[in-house]
């Protein structure tokens, strides 16, 4: 009597373990969670050149420390602040690059589209992989046919003949 219920026992905590939580590999959110993009750094904080000529406070408004990702850019790239403004025309030097880079159009809900189509896909593909004794990575199931072998990419850049010196050797 003691065997079948040993058995029983261990079988039970295979189970168990089976269901427990993964981690970070874990695909199904926990929750809506914040934005990641949403968080911006601020500016680090200048003293002012003169002290008696400080501006008037602006309720609500920009503040000299708030972030503006799209002119740092623009100034990081080359451009000036003033590209940003809409009034302001497109010079004819950047009129190609402008109309090539905006010929299919920009959709405003790319990140929503990609969010349903990776859903989709996910389940889909694990569609069949849900029911497991043992706990699995459900990630490296799911993305395993989009997963690129690191060591037949190299081989494949070296009979190519790009040099990959940072490359480590095969194992």
């Amino acid at each position: 009597m003691r065997l079948p219920h040993a058995i029983f026992v261990l079988t039970l905590a295979a189970v168990v373990a089976g269901c427990s939580d993964i981690g970070l590999r874990n695909l199904k959110p926990p929750g809506q969670g914040p934005d990641e993009f949403s968080v911006l750094p601020v500016k680090p904080l200048t003293e002012p050149k003169d002290y008696a000529f400080l501006p008037a406070p602006t309720p609500g408004g920009a503040n000299l420390t708030d972030p503006n990702p799209q002119a740092d850019a623009v100034v990081a790239l080359g451009g000036s602040e003033a590209a940003l403004n809409p009034n302001t025309p497109i010079p004819a030097s950047d009129a190609a690059l402008v109309t090539a880079s905006s010929r299919y159009g920009v959709p405003a809900n790319t990140r929503q589209v990609t969010a349903e189509e990776d859903a989709a896909f996910r389940k889909s593909r694990g569609r069949w992989t849900r029911l497991r004794l043992f706990p699995v990575d459900r990630y490296s199931q799911v993305y395993e046919r989009q997963a690129i072998d690191a060591n037949n990419a190299n081989e494949a850049a070296r009979q190519r003949g790009i040099e990959t010196p940072s490359a480590p050797p095969l194992e």
